[in-house]
């Protein structure tokens, strides 16, 4: 990873950063007005439906929500460039401290689920290109049509019934206080969330595998008496996971916001549980906060899956 500390590497890295800055604008302005459309207001919310008027009036002007939109646009846009996320709505608190303890536990999670994501996908996509129109093969491409028609809440749920009531081998929920428990809790919830995006990549990394297998190079591995195994993981898998790298990429950068279904789930309290409590109680710095950490996230994401894909393929250039 030397190359990317060198002067090319280093510009590509810097003029991804810059032009993030108006993705991430954009996110800011976006979620900003919609979640001023959206039904509910946050002062009668607080106060509950047979609050007085006048109490909730004065909750509205207190909180600054009977301002004009632009005029609080400005507020939180001010706040935003000196570091302040704003104030909690409805924990009276900053929103950094109340999405600051979720941020490690959904970032383990996509973590988790990406590893079972990478050791499913390798392996299955290697028999069934290896194996082509046997047995196996089929086996593998039945696997990823029926986890294209699994919903991943559904999976989620039997995984429970399974695997945590009947065999008590796991947790129902929850994230345990020691980094073992905290792994052992994340098992289930990281296995489902990956079977959500596995089918898709087995079918790509199966395609591009297929493909180089016809390769003259691969026919001149062989021919030198190279190991099978070594002939496949060597010169075929690394040649054709460049497209599934950045399938992967944009995979996972869609599984950090897909986590607030599989947190909702396994009772996990990460950032995903945070945004629904906050949608619930119309608590809008929070919601502005949690949607600004996952569009960083996808952003940090994208650029790590450009960065491995010029490692893989030296015909890349980061210029």
């Amino acid at each position: 990873m030397t190359r990317y500390l060198t002067s090319p590497g280093l510009r590509y890295v810097v003029r991804r950063v810059l032009l993030s800055i108006p993705v991430v604008l954009g996110v800011v302005v976006v979620t900003f007005l919609l979640l001023r459309l959206i039904p509910g207001d946050p002062a009668r919310t607080l106060l509950g439906l047979h609050a007085p008027p006048a109490a909730v009036a004065a909750l509205r002007h207190q909180l600054g929500l009977d301002e004009p939109i632009w005029r609080q646009f400005w507020h939180y846009f001010d706040g935003l460039a000196h570091g302040n996320f704003g104030t909690s709505i409805y924990y009276q608190a900053p929103v950094a401290s109340v999405i600051a303890p979720g941020l490690p536990l959904t970032g383990s999670l996509v973590l988790v689920a990406t590893f079972f994501t990478i050791v499913i996908t390798v392996p299955l996509a290697a028999l069934a290109a290896m194996r082509h129109d046997r047995a196996s093969d089929h086996a593998v491409r039945l696997f990823s049509l029926m986890g294209l028609g699994l919903p991943s809440f559904w999976f989620g749920i039997i995984l429970i019934v399974l695997f945590s009531l009947d065999l008590h081998w796991f947790p129902v929920g929850g994230y345990g206080t020691s980094f073992w428990a905290h792994l052992h809790s994340l098992l289930l919830p990281g296995l489902c969330a990956a079977i959500g995006i596995v089918p898709v990549l087995i079918r790509s990394l199966r395609v591009g595998m297929l493909e180089v297998l016809s390769a003259d190079y691969v026919a001149t591995a062989r021919a030198k008496g190279l190991r099978p195994s070594r002939v496949t993981f060597v010169h075929v898998a690394r040649n054709a996971l460049i497209p599934t790298v950045n399938l992967l990429g944009i995979n996972i950068a869609y599984l950090i916001g897909g986590t607030v279904v599989i947190e909702r789930v396994f009772a996990l309290n990460g950032l995903g549980s945070a945004m629904l409590t906050a949608i619930d109680n119309r608590d809008f710095p929070v919601v502005q906060g949690v949607t600004l950490v996952y569009a960083l996230g996808v952003i940090v994401v994208i650029l790590i899956t450009d960065l491995v894909t010029a490692r893989l393929d030296p015909r890349i250039r980061l210029r």
